[in-house]
């Protein structure tokens, strides 16, 4: 998704899947019990007596997020692939990374990928997470159950047509599997469309103003706005979180248009 890879550790876990080396970092656990903390303490709260208790939940929550999160990755490893890139995956506490790790044979390096190929790669990931959440929602709404963890998205998601529609979920532990994954599901990949370097909607973004004859400094605006703009929206809303992150955000892009427009890969 974003920033850069983290330093290896002995504790990270390690292995291979499709062909591509994956490394979880042991900050991904981490994090995952930070952010999902309030979200498993609310449906512990829900369920009452019926809960299995916040530790099996927060479990179960990280499990989640893993396979949604490497899922996205897999978008973005599978489309460098077709470009004839190889890569791997990195899940850390900042969510994952599909690095290009050089080429073989008649493969070629990243440096050399066209505008459209770098386009597809960047909606390879945020597509991926989506279809498979939808996946999901399909199977539950089919079985005629709704699908409660879009109550639970921002202002609009929460509307989604038909899928508040039918019985509520009654057994904890499947509320729980349904919730935990279409959630972080959604909400990442969509806030990954955002059009904000280096997240994949900035590349999306930056790949379409190339494509259409414009300058690099104008992608640059844009992130620079849009990260703007959604940091004032989380000041405004609490959400301290959101609201230093698109800062942060805002103030790197700010500092590449400084410098001529310089974007580092």
């Amino acid at each position: 998704m974003l920033l850069q890879e983290p330093a290896e550790s002995p504790y990270d876990l390690r292995f291979e899947l499709f062909g591509f080396p994956i490394r979880i970092a042991w900050t991904f656990w981490l994090g995952a019990a930070i952010f999902g903390y309030s979200l498993v303490d609310l449906v512990d709260y829900a369920f009452q007596d019926a809960s299995p208790g916040r530790a099996p939940l927060l479990l179960l929550w990280a499990l989640c997020l893993l396979v949604s999160i490497l899922i996205h990755e897999l978008g973005h490893a599978l489309a460098f692939r077709q470009c004839g890139v190889h890569s791997a995956i990195v899940l850390y506490h900042f969510g994952g990374l599909a690095v290009p790790i050089g080429s073989t044979g008649t493969t070629r390096p990243f440096s050399r990928l066209t505008e459209k190929e770098n386009l597809w790669i960047a909606l390879a990931g945020p597509l991926a997470q989506l279809a498979s959440a939808f996946v999901l929602v399909g199977i539950v709404k089919g079985s005629g159950y709704r699908v409660a963890a879009f109550e639970l998205m921002p202002v609009g998601l929460d509307r989604f047509p038909g899928v508040l529609d039918g019985k509520p979920i009654e057994s904890a532990g499947l509320f729980s599997l349904v919730t935990f994954y279409v959630w972080p599901s959604v909400v990442w990949a969509l806030l990954n469309l955002v059009p904000v370097w280096p997240l994949d909607g900035g590349r999306i973004s930056n790949s379409l103003v190339l494509i259409f004859g414009g300058r690099r400094e104008q992608a640059l605006w844009v992130s620079v706005l849009a990260a703007g703009l959604l940091a004032v929206y989380g000041f405004k809303n609490g959400q301290m979180f959101m609201a230093i992150l698109f800062f942060s955000l805002a103030y790197s892009n700010f500092q590449m248009l400084q410098q001529n427009g310089t974007w580092r890969y």
